[in-house]
């Protein structure tokens, strides 16, 4: 009997990430990802060489630990032709940091962003076969729910969300274009240091841009439906209530 996909979870391993602002022979972002990588089994095999898997991450950061379009295709080819399969998968889940500047003082402080670049390659006849690429970003922000304003004489209830794109791409996608496009679509970004001139900017700019979660969804749908790099995509949007013993969530696909 064939099995779907079988191999090794949770392996930890450096990586090196490219950032946007580096440009093409810039510096990348050193962090640690929490890899999975797996193939599919034909019925012809009992079983698969579990200690492959290591050898082709090996044979990967010996030419290059760093996370492109080049590197990813080169472990995944490798990792399907060194276990005989006909298709290949690796996940990478990673932190990702960027400074942030607060909003009045500019202050800079460490922000972090949850990622998994997922890649998959098929069709054992060779060379030609191009990868299928996910990129999946965690992006927290702050929300003002509207009809608490509406209704009260005075403030509203707000909370931290959480905007889960995974979007499946045709091109050079940035993590920072994921990151700035989920920001833009909430009452407000959050931050790690604020001084009061900050939380006096933030507060009555998100009090000024109240949304719900569904008003969160559709604004980063809308802006994901006219990214030219990508192809497909799903936006989940879970807000952690303030009042209520239940977080609130909305989900689009596109």
């Amino acid at each position: 009997m064939p099995i779907n996909r079988v191999g090794i979870r949770g392996i930890s391993m450096p990586l090196l990430v490219r950032r946007r602002d580096a440009g093409e022979d810039g510096d990348s972002q050193r962090t640690v990802a929490s890899i999975d990588i797996s193939v599919d089994l034909p019925a012809r095999f009992k079983g698969t060489h579990m200690s492959r898997f290591i050898e082709s991450l090996q044979f990967w950061t010996e030419h290059s630990d760093a996370l492109d379009y080049a590197a990813m295709k080169r472990l995944l080819v490798d990792t399907r032709d060194r276990l005989q399969a006909q298709r290949a998968h690796v996940s990478f889940r990673f932190p990702y940091f960027l400074y942030r500047h607060a909003p009045a003082s500019d202050i800079p402080a460490p922000m972090r962003y949850d990622c998994v670049l997922t890649g998959e390659l098929a069709d054992t006849e060779g060379v030609g076969a191009r990868p299928e690429f996910v990129l999946k970003v965690t992006v927290p922000v702050m929300t003002v729910c509207p009809c608490s304003k509406a209704i009260s004489d005075e403030g509203a209830h707000s909370q931290r969300a959480d905007i889960r794109m995974t979007v499946r791409m045709k091109g050079r996608l940035w993590i920072e274009e994921l990151i700035e496009i989920a920001e833009a679509s909430a009452s407000s970004p959050v931050y790690t240091l604020l001084k009061r001139m900050d939380e006096k900017y933030v507060t009555e700019h998100a009090f000024a841009h109240p949304c719900f979660v569904e008003d969160v969804v559709r604004n980063v749908s809308v802006r994901l439906n006219a990214h030219p790099q990508v192809a497909d995509y799903s936006v989940e949007v879970e807000s952690y209530e303030s009042i209520h013993a239940h977080n609130a969530f909305a989900i689009i696909e596109g």
